[in-house]
């Protein structure tokens, strides 16, 4: 009967190869009784003997077998080599049986086994089909390589899947690391390789089943309630100083918040991350001091912003390493450096997100060269301003003229995380507004009362200079103070009360007994203002108009936006407003005399947005890191439910008319938006279309019934405008005081 035995003999397979062995020896015992005692025994007891040896091989087939999934490219534990052992001999026992069953019914006939052992029918000559011939399995093509059908699933949200197939289907020799991770030019193996280890597919749906669900519940992370582990890992270096500072004054309301956050929703069955934050503006090669700097009055905004992120990072309880210098960027990873192949890194991830900033974005790039491809989806980049797509777009920045060092990254839009959201494009990060005061303050806040005094915004002199007549007006009404540092006070009327450099705790009990803050329209968006609100102060916060932006305005040039700034601080303007934030145009002493007479005659308790607290940041960033990804295709977050499409007016852009119906541009929205059957669904009707790779589509001509498609996807943008189409633009709700989130976002 030849040698049915083709296994690879590991121990998962060992036993059902045994078991086949014992099923071939015992047909061919049994063969052998039926040609002896073929005329002692009836049909019916030798029928039977078959039956019942069968289903012994069949429940021990089960049994050995229960746990194997089945297919050549279910996992590590797969029994598909043995499946094509398995073919062989269920052929060759197929053919046996049938030809046992024509002896048995034989004997029915004439009582006699002679003459049938080559299988022919009694009386004909003619031989016997194989029993299951119709439906068994292709023995031949199946050991020649041929596969299985590989069902796939649906695409949707995964753009890139198709052509990276097709790519796959012709390119997967090319590289000899592609064969390491098992493709071998089947659609099922190119599948499963662009969807687990480069993530441009959707996961086949019976792959799931494969996750090693105990590693899974190891790898959960857990709130954490101490801060003694972060201290120990940011003492010991001098950069760090003013970061480590700012974290322990402000211990005791985190932990409050965690605790508090963990209370209100569940944050238990979270994956703990492997995560990197890469501190470049700290490093000596950057060059910018700014730690030496920062407690001698250097810009403080960056390394707030970086004390409030590592700290949420950690009490999430995720693993958090921090670098400060390219060798310690270099060590840590060192297992990735080399490689050079077309394919990630095999083994345990290095990292699974990387925090980062601009300048540390340029050593990132350069310190893992060829191997930086596999790590872009994992990053998220710090970015004070924002990046718009027309400037993250290198080939389409570089058509429009745009001359920025800061652009041209190629990433996803909302992969930038800015202080503040005030571009829908990018994800808002933000920050913590610290909270001076402790209880022995806080006790005395009571007795503290509201003089009519004001303070100005504004450390240094320049900025105070040509703001006199503005100044005067406040004078009437109320006291003027400032905190300007530095030897020059030339720009300072008379009349003020300058402070010069104070604590924390020291402005803060001042912005208690005052009553205006008064903006000088410079610096821009700075945390100042929110910090006044929350201590009770009222912002007057300067108009600008026209808006400034990189057209118009000095600082603005080069900075990778095209944004236009409506006020000194935008978000106090749209998202606080009146009676907390007053917009006036400083140069209308009429305006101003109005603002002033209205907040002096009223009683202005703290506000301070939810989303610029402790937990408010822990409530963002968790769902940040557990929704957002960017390595998956298209993640459905925020919920498709969320959608509510606008049409704007021609010279109108998505941010602004989503912005006028008290809404935001959600950019994620975009893909669902971008064919003109789902056009038809909110009302717009495509007689053509096209597509263009540009920052104003989706868009149609009102006139003509012509649609313009997006052909780009890292250009899809909330910013765009254009004079004569109309932008579709995806909306979405928000959260109150928490305006990165949507309502149905947790």
């Amino acid at each position: 009967m030849g040698s049915p035995f083709m296994c690879k003999l590991s121990s998962q397979k060992l036993g059902l190869c045994l078991v086949g062995f014992g099923f071939i020896w015992g047909m061919m015992l049994l063969h052998f009784t039926v040609q002896q005692s073929a005329n002692h025994e009836n049909s019916a007891a030798l029928r039977q003997q078959i039956l019942d040896l069968s289903k012994r091989y069949i429940k021990a087939l089960a049994e050995e077998n229960q746990d194997v999934m089945d297919g050549p490219y279910v996992g590590t534990m797969t029994a598909y080599d043995l499946k094509k052992t398995l073919a062989v001999l269920l052929d060759n026992i197929l053919l046996r049986l049938g030809k046992l069953e024509s002896k048995v019914d034989n004997l029915a006939y004439n009582g006699t086994a002679g003459n049938l052992t080559n299988g022919t029918a009694p009386g004909t000559g003619t031989a016997m089909p194989s029993a299951g011939n119709g439906e068994k399995v292709n023995v031949a093509d199946l050991l020649s390589g041929a596969q299985e059908k590989c069902e796939l699933p649906p695409l949707d949200g995964f753009p890139h899947c198709e052509s990276k197939m097709k790519w796959m289907k012709d390119m997967w020799r090319s590289d000899t690391c592609y064969g390491n991770y098992g493709v071998d030019g089947s659609t099922c193996s190119a599948f499963i390789y662009l969807s687990e280890v480069e993530n441009w597919c959707p996961r086949l749906p019976w792959r799931q089943r494969n996750l090693d669900e105990e590693a899974e519940r190891k790898s959960q992370t857990e709130i954490r309630t101490s801060f003694d582990d972060l201290y120990r890992l940011m003492s010991s270096r001098e950069e760090f100083r003013w970061m480590m500072l700012r974290i322990k004054r402000m211990a005791e309301p985190w932990l409050s918040a965690i605790q508090s956050l963990a209370e209100k929703q569940d944050l238990s069955k979270r994956k703990r991350k492997k995560i990197l934050v890469h501190l470049g503006l700290l490093t000596k090669e950057s060059g910018f001091k700014i730690a030496e700097n920062a407690f001698s009055g250097g810009p403080l905004g960056e390394l707030v912003q970086w004390s409030d992120l590592i700290t949420t990072l950690y009490l999430l309880g995720h693993d958090v390493r921090v670098s400060a210098s390219i060798n310690e960027l270099k060590e840590i990873m060192r297992r990735v450096m080399g490689n050079k192949s077309s394919c990630p890194t095999q083994g345990d991830k290095v990292v699974e997100l990387i925090y980062i900033d601009i300048v540390g974005l340029g050593q990132f790039k350069k310190t893992l060269g060829p191997s930086w491809v596999h790590y872009q989806c994992m990053l998220r980049v710090l970015d004070s301003f924002g990046t718009e797509p027309e400037f993250n777009h290198a080939h389409y920045a570089q058509s429009k003229g745009h001359k920025t060092p800061w652009g041209k990254w190629n990433l996803n839009p909302q992969q930038f995380n800015t202080m503040l959201p005030h571009t829908p494009d990018n994800t808002f990060l933000g920050f913590v507004v610290e909270q001076h005061l402790n209880a022995s303050d806080i006790s005395r806040i009571d007795d503290i009362k509201r003089q009519n005094q004001s303070l100005v915004y504004g450390k240094v002199d320049s900025f105070w200079k040509d703001k006199k007549d503005y100044l005067d007006i406040i004078h009437r009404y109320a006291e003027v103070h400032g905190t300007v540092h530095g030897t020059s006070t030339v720009h300072l009327p008379t009349y003020v009360k300058n402070h010069g450099i104070l604590s924390g705790r020291d402005l803060q009990l001042l912005l208690r007994e005052t009553k205006l803050f008064l903006g000088l329209s410079f610096p821009y968006e700075g945390p100042a203002p929110l910090e006044a609100i929350a201590n009770g102060c009222a912002f007057l916060n300067p108009k600008f108009n026209p808006p400034k932006s990189s057209k118009n305005t000095d600082f603005f040039k080069g900075k990778p936006t095209l944004r236009e700034l409506t006020s000194q601080h935008p978000y106090a303007e749209v998202y606080i407003g009146q009676p907390h934030v007053w917009t006036v145009d400083i140069d209308n002493p009429a305006e101003v005399e109005r603002a002033v007479k209205s907040i002096l005659s009223q009683k202005i308790e703290p506000y301070l947005p939810y989303e610029f607290t402790c937990e408010g940041m822990l409530q963002r960033v968790n769902a940040f890191i557990e929704n957002q990804d960017f390595c998956h295709g298209q993640v459905m977050w925020p919920p498709l439910s969320a959608l509510q499409v606008k049409l704007a007016a021609p010279g109108k852009s998505c941010k602004q008319v989503c912005q006028e119906e008290q809404l935001i541009c959600e950019p994620s929205f975009f893909q669902h938006l971008n064919m003109d059957k789902d056009l038809m669904k909110f009302g717009v009707r495509c007689q053509t279309a096209d597509s263009a790779g540009d920052t104003v589509v989706p868009a149609y001509n009102e006139a003509t019934g012509h649609c313009v498609l997006q052909a780009d996807l890292l250009l899809f943008s909330c910013a765009g405008e254009h004079p004569s189409l109309r932008r579709v633009c995806p909306c979405r709700d928000y959260m109150k005081g928490q305006v990165a989130l949507c309502e149905g976002c947790l």
